[in-house]
């Protein structure tokens, strides 16, 4: 189930929610939003929840035995066990393909048999939140949490558990005993929600149809069998069709994943969760650096406070810095798929932010404008190497970006597609920035003087959730083109 389809926002919410403020005390809340996150999960994986039930009760139990331990020896052991369950199941089920493919590769032969596990939605996301739980607990950061079923609600809460944001348990460690649900909450919630599925619904659907026509669909090249064919596809596309088709998979990709994170924030608000942003317009970023700070928040202070700075950070000299920052970027290419692509595109933002630290980083700070271009540049071919997951393809999308497969730069076809999406282009360019935002704001400003502006503020504070959810409603009708790029993380 996907928060943008008609059976999510039209039966499962409302009636989730119907339950959930019928309830008077926080512990039937808790009972009942438990109930609606494990049935959220089976929907599509009936037998894959007590995959997630069985990890939840594991660092339940081994959080519990490192708060009960009195010898530090005891405690990391049974941090370390935590640590071995968590990563062996991600471990397996993610991996174990890619791991046998890689070694056959390796050794030229078909050794080790290619064993087809299907991956459970969300478990990169559940894993790491769980994994933060036990390491917090042993790091004396939170208490452990004596009751399972707290434990098991953190890990399964159907706002954020199969596409983050990846939750702190100190975050809504609170929250999950006492909340109360402010209605300037509800309204902000509902106005976030709507706000995303329609980014999600609109804009991220949009660019990804356009992306999938001048491109390849992810179905397509993940297809081995077509790979030939995949080529001489690519090979026959204009050069103007390849440098558009990418341009609209990089608006496809950040609006689709921000957009389930408007709405996962946007439920945790109308529930008395308040969750942590995930992302702060990083194609507005200056650098490399900067834009990691703005994109997958909390996958990058993950991976900073959980690898990198007990890893020695940078406080063990330049070479250790670099040999940490290669080892986050490692896994964070990892993280996002089980292929060599992924890893080459986590090394090649490691090799860039290396540059930037060591050599680019006064002149990128001087001169913004600059380093925003060149963000945009290096962000843009970074995408080239996630969205292709076969290297021969990869290779040719590269070549044919610059005719060196013997294509045209541009055909009329091609033309006449693309200019009939330069107005829905710009409006996605648009909602990259902060510039609605800063409208809002300055509407706000000017309503605390001003009495027709106040009336238009209100009005718009009013309308736009329903404006917003009717949009996404009737596009949706009849689409069946509705993918989510995340779930295969």
């Amino acid at each position: 189930m996907v928060f943008s389809s008609w059976i999510f926002c039209f039966a499962f919410l409302p009636v989730s929610f119907l339950c959930y403020f019928f309830c008077r005390t926080v512990k039937t809340r808790n009972i009942i939003l438990l109930i609606f996150s494990l049935i959220f999960y089976a929907w599509g994986e009936p037998l894959f929840v007590l995959i997630l039930v069985l990890m939840s009760l594991f660092c339940w139990l081994f959080s519990r035995l490192i708060d009960t331990s009195h010898s530090g020896r005891e405690k990391k052991l049974w941090l370390a066990a935590a640590v071995a369950v968590c990563l062996g199941s991600i471990g397996y089920f993610k991996y174990i393909g890619f791991a046998a493919e890689s070694l056959n590769g390796l050794i030229g032969s078909d050794f080790f048999a290619i064993p087809s596990v299907k991956l459970p939605i969300g478990i990169s996301f559940y894993t790491f939140q769980l994994l933060t739980y036990v390491i917090d607990v042993y790091r004396k950061d939170v208490p452990s949490q004596k009751s399972f079923w707290k434990v098991l609600l953190y890990a399964s809460l159907f706002h954020q558990c199969i596409a983050g944001p990846i939750v702190r348990y100190g975050d809504v460690e609170n929250e999950l005993t006492e909340r109360d649900i402010k209605l300037t909450d509800m309204s902000t919630g509902l106005t976030r929600f709507s706000a995303g599925l329609a980014k999600k619904a609109v804009l991220a659907n949009g660019c990804g149809a356009v992306a999938d026509t001048l491109l390849l669909t992810d179905a397509a090249i993940g297809n081995a069998s077509l790979l030939a064919e995949n080529i001489a596809t690519i090979e026959g596309r204009s050069a103007v069709s390849l440098w558009v088709g990418m341009a609209f998979f990089m608006l496809q990709i950040y609006l689709d994943f921000s957009a389930y994170s408007d709405m996962a924030i946007g439920m945790g608000l109308m529930s008395g969760f308040h969750y942590k942003e995930n992302f702060n317009y990083p194609y507005i970023a200056a650098s490399v650096t900067d834009f990691w700070r703005r994109w997958h928040m909390s996958l990058s202070t993950f991976f900073r406070d959980y690898v990198y700075i007990p890893l020695g950070g940078n406080r063990k000299g330049t070479p250790r810095q670099i040999l940490n920052l290669f080892v986050v970027w490692g896994l964070t290419g990892l993280w996002h798929g089980a292929s060599w692509n992924f890893v080459l595109w986590g090394l090649y933002f490691f090799v860039l932010l290396v540059l930037e630290k060591f050599i680019f980083k006064k002149f990128l700070e001087k001169h913004k404008v600059i380093g925003r271009f060149y963000l945009l540049a290096t962000v843009y071919f970074g995408w080239v190497f996630f969205k292709f997951t076969e290297f021969p393809i990869l290779g040719s999308v590269l070549k044919g970006m610059f005719c060196l497969n013997s294509n045209p730069f541009s055909t009329y076809e091609s033309t006449s597609f693309i200019t009939g999406y330069i107005f829905f282009f710009i409006i996605c360019c648009i909602a990259c920035t902060p510039v609605v935002k800063f409208v809002k704001k300055l509407l706000l400003k000017a309503s605390k003087t001003s009495l027709p502006a106040n009336i238009i503020y209100r009005g718009i504070d009013i309308a736009a959730p329903v404006l917003l959810i009717l949009l996404a409603a009737i596009t949706l009708v009849g689409d069946s083109y509705n993918p989510f790029l995340y779930f295969q993380f």
